[in-house]
């Protein structure tokens, strides 16, 4: 036999026998384990650790003069015990440096010998706790810092030389989906393309939409609609990022936490929507529980339910029901023809939440558009426990 042919046939073998791997059906995984829930937290990062490709200490946040809060105490024997489970594991942690204070970055930023400075001082960390990078997820920047924000980026990367440099910013909804006059151009905080160049990875917050997108908001009226993270709005995002973002370095970013929402039902119309608190899925099962109330599917994907507060006319009870209601925001129904029908506004309370179902929705979304990963907000041991069971699947 001719021994180019044999050889050939071995190697067809070998490669035949050897594990098919997509990136379409290989997502990375990874969440954020917030400071105020550490021990349960890590915990529930233990209890998982298999199903985890990185880890986010959601734990520094930034001082005016540049300096860094540790509000996790990254140095504890309790952090020190999970970062040798999860080296042992082949998980990465890498922290992420917060900050909200748009005016506050800008100084420390835009100038070169406190931008420095910064940097700096992050390496330092870094280096200090041997992690295996850092996640920067600096908010509510001005349009002005785009430039220097950059640069701090570039130099950041220089820096870290192997070590990872993440970087996790607000969702892009479309101008199309934003203003009703779209402008040609906007300002923007952030410059994807220089991002692209220097983070490793970023980090899509696909979440905390609420009323950002007037198209699906007109769509939806007639029902109440506040989400955290409407499908068709995390598909727009996705769209928006890949426009100069590699999907190779794009993670979607996705919630396990919900929202309660005090709505000021007017005639024909729901006409506000003011934020109570945030919750997890505990705590909206015992509220939904606690009013007969059994939470059902909602227009955004979610999980949720509507019920009467104290501020609630009693008389809303008696009003019929509209059946294209989902069956869980029946009391949205009768607030709403109350309110039509007397003239009077009225109000009552929303739930709505990402649990499992509402997550998977998303996880198949990032492997429509072959994107890097996932990553949820938040590991605290509150998440619906089923979530786990989607991102393990999600990784294989």
């Amino acid at each position: 036999m001719n021994r180019r042919y044999v050889i050939a046939s071995v190697f067809f073998v070998i490669i035949s026998l050897l594990p098919l791997r997509s990136s379409a059906a290989d997502l990375e995984v990874s969440g954020w384990l917030p400071y105020w829930a550490t021990k349960d937290g890590i915990a529930s990062a233990i209890k998982n650790i298999k199903t985890l490709d990185i880890v986010y200490p959601f734990t520094y946040t930034v001082q005016s003069n540049g300096n860094l809060n540790d509000l996790g105490n990254m140095s504890s024997s309790e952090w020190k015990t999970f970062m040798k489970k999860a080296k042992k594991e082949d998980v990465k942690i890498i922290p992420t440096i917060m900050s909200g204070d748009g005016a506050m970055m800008h100084d420390i930023l835009s100038n070169s010998r406190s931008r420095k400075k910064h940097v700096s001082t992050i390496v330092k960390e870094v280096t200090k706790q041997k992690y295996d990078g850092i996640d920067i997820d600096y908010e509510a920047k001005k349009a002005e810092t785009k430039d220097s924000f950059s640069l701090f980026l570039k130099d950041l990367d220089k820096k870290l030389k192997k070590k990872t440099l993440t970087c996790t910013v607000e969702a892009r909804t479309p101008l199309s989906s934003l203003y009703r006059n779209p402008p040609t151009e906007i300002a923007r905080a952030n410059d994807y393309r220089e991002m692209a160049k220097y983070c490793d990875q970023v980090e899509i917050m696909a979440y905390d939409q609420q009323r950002a997108d007037i198209v699906l908001n007109d769509a939806r009226k007639g029902i109440p609609y506040m989400p955290n993270s409407d499908v068709e709005w995390v598909e727009k995002v996705i769209q928006e990022t890949l426009k100069e973002i590699p999907a190779k370095k794009v993670v979607l970013g996705l919630p396990t936490y919900g929202t309660v929402y005090e709505v000021t039902v007017a005639p024909e119309w729901f006409k506000s929507y003011k934020r109570v608190k945030a919750l997890n899925q505990p705590q909206a099962l015992e509220i939904a529980a606690q009013h007969g109330v059994t939470p059902t599917r909602n227009n955004a994907g979610e999980m949720g339910f509507a019920y009467m507060t104290p501020e609630t006319d009693p008389l809303v009870k008696s009003y019929p029901i509209d059946p294209k209601f989902p069956s869980g925001y029946s009391v949205a129904s009768q607030a709403l023809a109350y309110a039509t029908a007397t003239g009077r506004e009225t109000k009552i309370h929303i739930v709505s939440w990402s649990e499992a179902n509402a997550v998977q929705q998303k996880v198949d979304l990032a492997k429509k558009y072959d994107l890097k990963g996932v990553s949820i907000f938040k590991i605290d041991g509150q998440e619906d426990s089923a979530i786990w069971s989607v991102l393990e699947n999600a990784s294989k």
